[in-house]
């Protein structure tokens, strides 16, 4: 695929789903209820923004040149307000300040460059280099990250809820991957393409965390947020691709909801078809694989997840059965008939997909 044609059509991707503000929305605790709402009203605003963006045209944003086979980073600040991208506050190559926030996102940007360069070859989120921008402290008490098609956005969290979004490094790479789903398969952001959208930037998330971590895939925790949550949340993180459904079950927040396997598949018009929700399921085949494979997991199941988004031969709207049936390719384009095959079919199979 062109990748300047799949950058016509970017979605607009959140981390925290919309299902659970609505479920924060509806608390008796003000101090949680009111967040939510606010964070709600600005998600609803910027999904419009950006439909009528991708129809009547605009300019990407423009503010540094493309970083050769390094980062090129640029920081602003909204100072809690709605104005993107807000106020430059730290370049590429500056020195850290004191703002930990800012140097937090400076860092996860950068970590997020570093893996798709070095594991997999690719310069940047769309392969040439692309600058990469951020800003933080968007909005008042903002519940949520996202990626608008042309930068990241964090918020600094309600501190009842949700902490400041730069804290997990996943949260970062997981926005910032949507930005290489853009670039590449541009995944239809509903149903099944929409849950395979949401997954891919939970294992590339994932993977960030753990390269930078050193982490093998026995080692890794497979949370996805962790650290995001206030000390009084029952919960580890939004999602486990360890164990979907079992991220978080708490009084204000509910249960988790993602299934792990397709016997518990949720069909719903809410949340883009259940994207953030049916994710699981492709989540749990990827951590099925890795950890069959052992070893760190960006060197074998991420490479094969990679050279399948990447391959040109995934339709936007593909199912996961056609995702399934092309990583079962690439892995033997890659690596031949061996334990890569074997590894993936037993995935995909203990989570109900089928691959022929």
């Amino acid at each position: 695929m062109d990748p300047m044609a799949a950058a016509f059509h970017p979605v607009f991707c959140t981390i925290v789903p919309p299902h659970l503000l609505d479920r924060l929305a509806q608390s008796d605790n003000q101090l949680v209820a009111e967040p939510a709402r606010r964070t709600l009203i600005a998600d609803a605003s910027l999904r419009t923004t950006r439909r009528l963006n991708t129809v009547i045209g605009v300019p990407a944003l423009d503010l540094a040149e493309p970083g050769g086979d390094r980062p090129n980073r640029t920081i602003h600040d909204a100072r809690n307000g709605l104005d993107l991208p807000g106020e430059i506050v730290r370049r590429e190559g500056s020195e850290a300040g004191q703002d930990a926030t800012v140097n937090r996102a400076y860092a996860g940007l950068g970590a997020t460059f570093d893996l798709f360069l070095k594991a997999f070859g690719r310069n940047s989120i769309d392969g040439e280099g692309l600058p990469l921008l951020a800003t933080v402290h968007y909005d008042e008490n903002y519940g949520n990250a996202f990626w608008n098609g042309e930068q990241m956005v964090f918020g600094d969290g309600d501190g009842e809820i949700f902490l400041d979004f730069t804290i997990p490094v996943d949260v970062i790479g997981h926005e910032l991957a949507h930005g290489v789903t853009q670039y590449t398969a541009n995944l239809t952001y509903f149903g099944q393409p929409g849950a395979l959208n949401e997954s891919m930037s939970d294992v590339f998330g994932s993977l960030i965390k753990q390269y930078t971590l050193g982490q093998t895939a026995a080692e890794a925790d497979w949370l996805i947020g962790s650290g995001l949550f206030a000390p009084s949340v029952e919960g580890t993180a939004l999602r486990s691709m360890k164990a979907p459904g079992t991220a978080y079950d708490d009084d204000v927040l509910g249960k988790d909801p993602q299934p792990a396997t397709m016997d518990d598949y949720v069909r719903t018009g809410r949340d883009n078809g259940g994207v953030h929700i049916n994710s699981g399921i492709p989540n749990h085949a990827f951590y099925l694989a890795a950890t069959a494979l052992g070893g760190h997991a960006w060197e074998r199941a991420g490479q094969i997840w990679y050279d399948t988004l990447t391959g040109g031969e995934l339709d936007k709207k593909a199912s996961f059965a056609d995702f399934a049936r092309l990583s079962v390719a690439a892995a033997v384009t890659r690596f031949g008939e061996g334990e890569e095959q074997q590894a993936l079919l037993k995935a995909w199979a203990q989570v109900g997909v089928p691959t022929g």
